[in-house]
């Protein structure tokens, strides 16, 4: 795959800023992926991975396993390099989401919990969804509620919500959960960067 020398460039002068990470090789890339997409190595102390993810992440992408995020702008930045490389299936919540909701619950949250019943039973085992969540904290709690009550588990959670109200609760019940995740802890995260931790598996699917 073709890489602009740019982009080239922009990984090499990272990977001279940081120290010896003690990081698996995928997990080394997906760190320097998020890194090169906020221009912030303080998001380092932050990453943190469940033992296996990226390679339980990526065997799923390669066994044909579809992405599902909770917006439209992280599907719209990880459908170029699906394209490129594994030919992936991107989609959002928000097809399942109901047009109104009450103020007790949100879109993404009920479109989440209606996709994953559909999705988690049509692509099963190995070919387990991947989920990015970037923005929507009630989203990652509606998913954790399934597995929680017998749904099926994804291959890989991206956990990564923004912001303030519920965020950093949601963060820690997925790091308590004991399911496969790259998560990204404190109040950081959003759709660029939870799109970027699965380009970093999606290109290294092919090189």
């Amino acid at each position: 795959m073709y890489d602009h020398p740019i982009f080239l460039e922009s990984i090499r002068h990272i990977q001279s800023r940081l120290d010896c990470t003690g990081l698996e090789p995928l997990q080394q890339r997906v760190l320097e992926r998020l890194i090169h997409s906020s221009g912030d190595f303080g998001i380092q102390p932050l990453l943190a991975f469940s033992p296996g993810a990226c390679r339980k992440g990526l065997t799923a992408l390669q066994a044909g396993a579809p992405i599902i995020t909770d917006t439209a702008m992280a599907a719209a930045a990880i459908k170029p390099m699906a394209a490129r490389t594994l030919d992936s299936s991107v989609r959002t919540v928000l097809e399942w989401a109901p047009t109104h909701t009450s103020k007790d619950s949100t879109r993404t949250s009920i479109g989440l919990r209606r996709a994953w019943r559909e999705l988690s039973s049509e692509f099963v085992g190995p070919r387990s969804p991947l989920v990015l969540i970037g923005s929507a904290p009630k989203a990652l709690e509606a998913l954790l509620d399934l597995v929680v009550s017998g749904s099926a588990a994804p291959s890989l959670i991206i956990g990564m919500p923004v912001g303030f109200i519920g965020v950093a609760e949601s963060k820690d019940r997925l790091s308590k959960s004991g399911l496969p995740q790259i998560r990204l802890d404190g109040t950081r995260g959003g759709a660029g960067l939870a799109a970027a931790a699965v380009n970093a598996l999606l290109r290294a699917s092919i090189n």
